[in-house]
């Protein structure tokens, strides 16, 4: 669909990312347009799937889940059962807030955010090296922050 979307839903994607809480009246105003035609705009956006959800975006900190770790996983072996039986135990995970599969010396990269390294360990020791077929976990504790965004970059469409 990207190759359908003109300069005005580019406009209208790029507000919501920053804002998902603006009303198709706001963004009607920014974009030039009025209520109604920005309203379908933004239906259509959804329909399609472009606009997965709107979602409101909490401060980690502030929740007291101070650590973030980087996890990368290699399995002892990549039947089609045991990658499914893996995937299905990290959807479950909620401290997984992220989870790829990835190329190169390991399967899988994690993003794990907990509130202390203790939590960490028990994640760690209770629940993700339990898991059938783990052969490695490399964790990388994240120090300082730079960058931490959910916008894409809409310059390309």
């Amino acid at each position: 669909m990207s190759e359908e979307l003109d300069h005005i839903d580019r406009k209208i994607l790029q507000l919501l990312q920053k804002d998902g809480s603006l009303s198709a009246t706001e963004i009607a105003d920014k974009v030039g347009l009025s209520q109604s035609p920005c309203w379908r705009r933004i239906n259509r956006l959804q329909e399609s799937g472009i606009i997965r959800e709107r979602v409101a975006l909490l401060d980690r900190q502030k929740l007291g889940l101070g650590i973030v770790v980087m996890v990368n996983i290699k399995l002892s072996s990549h039947g089609w059962k045991m990658l499914t039986e893996f995937e299905d135990a990290i959807v479950g995970y909620p401290e997984v807030v992220e989870c790829y599969t990835i190329t190169g010396g390991m399967d899988y990269a994690l993003r794990v955010v907990t509130r202390d390294i203790e939590s960490y360990e028990h994640f760690m020791r209770r629940k993700l090296l339990q898991l059938p077929h783990i052969l490695e976990a490399q964790s990388y504790i994240t120090m300082t922050e730079v960058k931490n965004t959910t916008e894409l970059p809409l310059s390309h469409i």
